[in-house]
């Protein structure tokens, strides 16, 4: 359970807003791109000139997400409700690894 409502429902609703391919193939992209600069943030302040790294590929990453909804005609769900940006992590790790 996440938040009171199982991850099937979450899903679910993520699904509704990511239905056109090519926003599919945006996020498949972006996704891991956003979750590799955070942890190249984290570890930034241990090599120099890692954070620049960083930006980009975050920058990159979101970019990606907001050209694939212009393909989609929809909102991302996370201007609705905060915790889908959680769901598109575990959206994307269901795609990729049948978690």
């Amino acid at each position: 359970m996440f938040f009171g409502r199982s991850w099937d429902d979450w899903i679910a609703r993520y699904e509704t807003s990511h239905r056109d391919p090519r926003n599919r193939l945006c996020h498949a992209f972006g996704i891991p791109m956003i979750i590799a600069a955070l942890v190249l943030f984290a570890v930034s302040p241990l090599v120099a000139g890692l954070w620049l790294a960083a930006a980009a590929l975050f920058i990159a990453g979101w970019a990606l997400q907001f050209i694939g909804h212009v393909f989609e005609g929809k909102r991302p769900e996370f201007f609705s409700d905060w915790r889908f940006l959680f769901v598109g992590l575990r959206w994307w790790l269901a795609k990729v690894a049948g978690v």
